[in-house]
């Protein structure tokens, strides 16, 4: 049996994007917005007072790639996620002239186990068939061809996932549970049809029956 593929989001499940964004906005123009303020993923909205050319801007600023820290848990799980033999690409969605800073100032310092040909950008998420994709937005899970993670942050806490199949999760301690758990189903009958909904209901806690579904078309 093929290993899993795994598609993992880089800005805000890998490091702390946003929250480097908000302080370099707040530090630039005096503002005061926290990075808990930001509960929509439009941050314009949260700086009415600037132009959406200012509130972009420190994304095209290459330092900002350096200045930024791995996630809770990303680097000790994603490793993990590695060894397991399961087949891990980053997919992260970015503007083309900020690939290279991104690369090097993320991917090569703090998780240089994932070679550059493990390494996808795309604008649209959902042309990519894999087995998981990991995601703080939304909009990069709904009708995706993947079991759907959504990795919890300011900007998605109002996001209701019931009846979207989406699975969320706090952080990257239980994203490795769901996804090792979902393997040992696997491994135990690979090529039965026994019942998946009640089994994934007590793997995935509150995963709606698309991602049942999902995971009975795989």
């Amino acid at each position: 049996m093929k290993p899993l593929t795994i598609l993992v989001d880089v800005d805000d499940v890998l490091e702390n994007l946003c929250e480097e964004w908000v302080r370099r906005l707040n530090e630039k123009y005096g503002t005061s917005v926290s990075y808990e303020d930001v509960t929509e993923w439009d941050i314009a909205k949260f700086y009415p007072s600037l132009a959406r050319e200012q509130v972009f801007a420190p994304l095209h600023e290459p330092d900002i790639w350096f200045s930024l820290s791995p996630k809770e848990g990303a680097i000790c799980y994603l490793k993990k996620l590695v060894e397991d033999g399961f087949d891990v690409y980053l997919c992260t969605s970015t503007y083309y002239k900020n690939v290279d800073w991104k690369y090097r100032g993320v991917v090569k310092r703090y998780f240089p186990f994932i070679n550059w040909d493990h390494v996808i950008v795309t604008s649209r998420k959902q042309m990519i068939i894999a087995d998981f994709l990991i995601d703080d937005a939304p909009h990069n899970l709904e009708g995706g061809v993947y079991i759907k993670i959504l990795m919890t942050a300011p900007h998605n806490k109002n996001y209701d996932v019931n009846g979207k199949g989406i699975i969320r999760c706090d952080s990257w301690k239980e994203i490795y549970e769901v996804i090792t758990n979902y393997k040992k189903l696997q491994d135990k009958k690979p090529h039965s049809a026994y019942d998946f909904e009640t089994k994934i209901d007590n793997v995935f806690h509150d995963a709606e029956r698309s991602v049942t579904e999902a995971i009975q078309n795989h």
